[in-house]
């Protein structure tokens, strides 16, 4: 029974971070930036749909739709007021340039992990589930909510495959993650390609966040974990890599779901991040490399 209950949770869990992911390393593939405010951005969407459902009432599904909207505009304001003054600056060194963004988006991530503490208290809250109920899963009683949570976040990445390679928008998105200067001399401004990528993160960080929030609760707590397993599984699975991120989400997402259970919730990022540097040493390029050009 413990070994399938941890079989469905991991899932679960594994399929959220894949998630959260794709978006983090979509933004790192096409515009080589590692957003530390990731976790924030997550929990501020979750935090969101909380508020918007328990204390303005506007009910579950608008509730939810409002935590999405507000992690695209943070999204936005990310990009906007951290990441693209910083990259074009001109007395920044291009060499020196990945590291003030790194910095900058950690210390916007700590900002909005503050204003959240402020307005919100640092309690955990948790959105009302879109889907109530439990249902028995081979002796199992699992909550309809949990397998929710897995077929929305499948089927958001399925969306997104589509997107991005049965669209023009998604194979210009493609074409700047290999060659960003190719692109340029074909006449499109990667500007516009940029905003277009945050989008898309803004709104894969939205839903991920608010189905995070359904499904374990979130506090401003949350977001240094949150980032952290981000992070671990975007350079397990390859910097740039989507599909190496898919593979290294659901590692990951078992890893922490057997810590939670059979140690305790409270280490249940530790085995995650030991594997990241032992991986580091012995593959540092991940499991299927960088793919960036």
């Amino acid at each position: 029974m413990l070994a399938f209950q941890i079989l469905i949770d991991g899932f679960a869990v594994s399929a959220l971070y894949a998630l959260g992911a794709t978006g983090f390393t979509l933004i790192f593939g096409v515009s080589g930036v590692l957003n530390l405010s990731h976790g924030a951005i997550m929990v501020l969407a979750a935090v969101a749909a909380w508020a918007a459902a328990s204390m303005l009432h506007t009910g579950t599904y608008t509730g939810a739709l409002i935590g999405v909207a507000v992690a695209l505009v943070a999204a936005f304001a990310t990009y906007f007021a951290v990441v693209q003054p910083i990259q074009k600056s001109r007395r920044i060194p291009n060499e020196e340039k990945e590291i003030f963004v790194l910095t900058g988006t950690l210390l916007w991530g700590i900002m909005i992990q503050e204003l959240i503490a402020y307005f919100f208290t640092n309690n955990a809250k948790t959105v009302l589930p879109i889907v109530d109920g439990v249902v028995d899963l081979l002796g199992v009683r699992t909550p309809k909510n949990e397998i929710f949570t897995a077929v929305v976040c499948c089927l958001v990445i399925g969306l997104l495959w589509l997107l991005v390679n049965r669209t023009r928008t998604g194979k210009a998105v493609l074409a700047a993650s290999m060659n960003p200067r190719g692109v340029t001399l074909l006449g499109l401004e990667l500007t516009n390609i940029y905003v277009v990528v945050w989008a898309i993160y803004g709104v894969l960080a939205g839903i991920a966040g608010v189905l995070l929030g359904m499904f374990l609760g979130v506090s401003s707590y949350s977001v240094g974990p949150l980032t952290a397993s981000a992070f671990s599984i975007v350079v397990l699975g390859g910097l740039g890599s989507v599909s190496g991120s898919l593979i290294a989400a659901f590692v990951v997402g078992y890893l922490e779901t057997l810590t939670a259970y059979l140690i305790s919730p409270a280490y249940r990022t530790i085995p995650a991040l030991l594997l990241l540097v032992i991986v580091m040493y012995i593959r540092p390029q991940g499991l299927l490399g960088r793919r960036r050009g």
